[in-house]
């Protein structure tokens, strides 16, 4: 169920009947030449919108709001100040506890969000809320044996052969297949002469041009085939989360502790 297109008496009836709300993270940044700067926030929210078909829960509207300081070179790009993008997404998980839903599913769509959306679970320990957050981690060995058996490239990252293959079953429309290069996107390793680093520029330094990989192997069947997977994996996730009674039960255990 879509949030934005329910009234407000089929709002009040869903979070009676479901009780959670899943929420894709994007962002606003370059892919490549060949997609459209709202990627990550198109796919990401259109694979919840998937996944809630078939475990139903509200999904909550295209929300492109996240961490994108590194793409600020290129045109397009919304970088919002760090302090109130945080307050901003802690304001929007309040105001959805506020509605009744009080399991909230963070869905990320975008590699650069990850730290800053654990970060944000992280801050749930700070004080008590009335809500909970369940972030999905898609990882693991059947995952990558899927993604092996359906691309046929091996260097993945951004605008990809897999991005690019969702792209086209998502919106096909938006693929301008014809301006992608011919070769392969490889990491430049500027800063591999510091082994162990991470720096803000971690990123720039390896894809100065926003692209991973050889998106000349996408195509609408491959991307057919990773949508599914990943909705049916999601689904599951929903469904685990609307059953689960430990987390809210854990958090009241250790927001106690904390009162010495």
């Amino acid at each position: 169920m879509r949030w934005e297109e329910l009234t407000a008496v089929e709002f009040e009836k869903a979070v009676k009947d479901l009780g959670v709300c899943i929420i894709a993270f994007g962002v606003l940044e370059r892919h490549g030449n060949h997609l459209p700067l709202g990627t990550d926030y198109l796919n990401g929210h259109k694979l919840c919108v998937s996944a809630a078909s078939i475990e139903p829960a509200i999904v909550f509207p295209h929300f492109y709001f996240g961490q994108i300081f590194e793409a600020r070179t290129f045109p397009g790009t919304l970088a919002i100040n760090q302090r109130i993008m945080v307050d901003l997404i802690q304001n929007v998980f309040k105001e959805i506890s506020r509605n009744g839903i009080k399991k909230i599913i963070l869905y990320n769509a975008h590699g650069g969000n990850s730290a800053m959306l654990k970060f944000l679970c992280q801050c749930e320990l700070e004080q008590e809320n009335d809500y909970q957050l369940y972030l999905y981690t898609p990882e693991g060995e059947e995952r990558r044996k899927f993604y092996c058996e359906v691309c046929d490239t091996k260097l993945h990252g951004h605008a990809c052969e897999c991005e690019t293959s969702i792209s086209l079953y998502n919106h096909q429309e938006l693929v301008k297949m014809e301006t992608i290069d011919k070769e392969e996107y490889k990491p430049k390793r500027n800063l591999a002469h510091i082994p162990n680093l991470f720096t803000g520029l971690s990123w720039y330094s390896n894809y100065p041009e926003h692209y991973v990989g050889n998106a000349n192997y996408a195509s609408f069947e491959k991307g057919k085939k990773l949508f599914e997977f990943e909705t049916k994996q999601l689904a599951d996730f929903i469904k685990a989360v609307k059953e689960d009674k430990v987390l809210e039960k854990l958090s009241k255990e250790f927001h106690k502790k904390t009162e010495f």
